[in-house]
């Protein structure tokens, strides 16, 4: 297993008692410094994470990372954050936390955006307009969410 793996296995454990769920681990050099960065999201289900989470989960991952020989070796930058609101949705998962929220998608057919109302094992309900419209997972090319000011 390599490092970055095993670092991840040990992440998501501290990850999950904090009450969060571990999107990836990332270590870049950068410069005579290495970046780790971990993205952290809610399991499932629309809604969002706080800043007092994003805190409290930083604190977590930095006691253990003092405390792990996993952690990175020589001097590292820890960033703990969330995926962001325009981030790529590619994981039935994506799509149930973006539930009730506008998107964009694209199918073979082309591009649509509208609030996407409901999430079911294989398919997808956009609301465009008045109208609600189908949409198969399997047909999805690209979603993301779209930002609403």
């Amino acid at each position: 297993m390599k490092d970055v793996d095993r670092l991840e296995e040990s992440l998501a454990e501290v990850v999950a008692r904090a009450g969060l769920y571990m999107e990836k681990v990332e270590l870049k050099p950068a410069g005579k410094r290495t970046v780790l960065r971990v993205t952290v999201d809610l399991e499932d289900g629309p809604g969002g994470v706080d800043s007092d989470q994003i805190a409290e989960v930083s604190r977590e991952v930095s006691r253990f990372l003092d405390e792990s020989p996993d952690a990175p070796s020589g001097q590292y930058l820890l960033e703990v954050s969330t995926p962001g609101a325009t981030r790529p949705l590619t994981e039935p998962r994506h799509f149930r936390r973006a539930q009730g929220r506008r998107v964009i998608i694209t199918t073979v057919e082309g591009e649509m955006s509208g609030r996407l109302v409901a999430v079911e094992t294989d398919r997808l309900t956009l609301n465009i307009g008045a109208a609600d419209r189908e949409i198969a997972l399997v047909d999805v090319v690209r979603a993301r969410m779209d930002v609403e000011l």
